[in-house]
C-alpha cells in the first residue's frame, strides 16, 4: 500500500503532457491554467501543513515558482515542437544532470569515492539515455507530424534552466519546502501571467488545464506523504518512472508517429533515463 502510494506521484506527472495535450489549447493557456491549479493545491497546503510563512519564504517561494514556470512554459513549447515522447525524456535527464551538478558543486553532496563513482556512472547513463531518445529515423518521415527540432532543442535549454532554478533556489535557502508551497503556487501564476499576458491566454482550453494543475499538485502532494515511509531514494526513483507513462502514452493516445526503429531508440533511452534516476535516488 505504501509503495502504491510513492507511485502516485510518478502516475499524476506522467499524465501531465498527456492530459495537457488531450485538453488543448496554446502553450500559454496550458501554462495558466496549470500554475491556477497549482495555485488551488497551494491554498490546500496551507490548510494542511499550517507552514509558517516567513518573509524569507515568501522571498524564495515567489522566486522559485517564477522559475518553474519558466521551465514549465518552454516544456510546453517543446512538445508543440517535437512531441511529449522526445520532450519528456530528455527534459528529465537535462533536469537530473543538472540539478545533480548543481547539487555536487553548490552543496558538496557527493563526499565519498563511492558516491563520485556512482554519481559518475549515473551521469553517463542518462546522458545516453538522453541520446537514444532523441535519435531520429530519418527513413521514416512518412506519416509523421512535421518537427521543429531547433525550436525544440531551444525550448529544452531554457526548460532545463527554469526547473533547476527552481529547485536549486529551495535548497540554497534552507526553508521548509512544504511551507515553500503556497507563495511558489503565486510565483508561478504570476510568471504565466507575464508570459501569456499578449498572447490572449484565457479562454475555455486555459480554464480546462486548471486540471492539469490540480493532477500535478495531487502528485505533489503524495510525494510529501510518501518519503516518510519509504524515504527519499525510493520515492524520488519511482517518481521518475513517470516517463513510461508519457513517452508511451503519447504515442498511443495522442497519435505521435514512430518508426519501429526509434521505438527502439525511445525504450532504451527511457530505461537510461530510468535507470540513471535510480541510482542518484540511491545516493540522496
Amino acid at each position: 500500500m505504501v509503495v502504491l502510494m510513492a507511485l502516485i506521484p510518478a502516475i499524476c506527472w506522467g499524465s501531465i503532457g498527456l492530459i495537457s495535450g488531450k485538453l488543448g489549447g496554446t502553450s500559454y493557456q496550458q501554462t495558466l491554467g496549470m500554475t491556477v491549479g497549482a495555485l488551488l493545491f497551494g491554498i490546500f497546503s496551507v490548510v494542511y501543513f499550517h507552514p509558517q510563512l516567513t518573509s524569507l519564504v515568501w522571498m524564495v517561494g515567489i522566486a522559485s515558482g517564477l522559475f518553474w514556470s519558466v521551465g514549465q512554459f518552454q516544456q510546453f513549447q517543446s512538445m508543440k515542437a517535437v512531441g511529449i515522447s522526445v520532450t519528456v525524456p530528455v527534459s528529465t535527464g537535462l533536469q537530473l544532470i543538472c540539478s545533480t551538478l548543481a547539487g555536487v558543486f553548490l552543496f558538496h553532496e557527493w563526499t565519498t569515492s563511492k558516491m563520485l563513482f556512482l554519481g559518475s556512472l549515473a551521469m553517463i547513463i542518462l546522458i545516453a539515455g538522453i541520446v537514444f531518445t532523441s535519435l531520429r529515423d530519418k527513413s521514416g518521415s512518412v506519416g509523421r507530424t512535421s518537427y521543429n527540432m531547433s525550436a525544440g532543442v531551444r525550448a529544452l535549454i531554457f526548460s532545463t534552466i527554469g526547473y533547476t532554478l527552481y529547485t536549486v533556489i529551495v535548497n540554497a535557502s534552507g526553508v521548509d519546502s512544504k511551507a515553500v508551497l503556497f507563495p511558489q503556487s503565486i510565483g508561478m501564476v504570476i510568471g504565466a501571467l507575464l508570459f501569456a499576458a499578449r498572447n490572449h491566454p484565457f479562454g475555455t482550453p486555459m480554464v480546462k488545464n486548471i486540471g492539469t494543475g490540480l493532477v500535478w499538485g495531487v502528485g505533489n502532494f503524495f510525494m510529501f506523504m510518501s518519503i516518510p515511509a519509504v524515504g527519499l531514494a525510493i520515492s524520488y526513483s519511482l517518481a521518475q518512472s513517470g516517463i513510461i507513462i508519457s513517452t508511451f502514452g503519447s504515442i498511443l493516445l495522442l497519435g505521435e508517429h514512430k518508426t519501429r526503429r526509434e521505438m527502439v531508440y525511445i525504450t532504451i533511452g527511457s530505461i537510461l533515463v530510468i535507470a540513471g534516476s535510480v541510482i542518484l535516488g540511491l545516493l540522496k
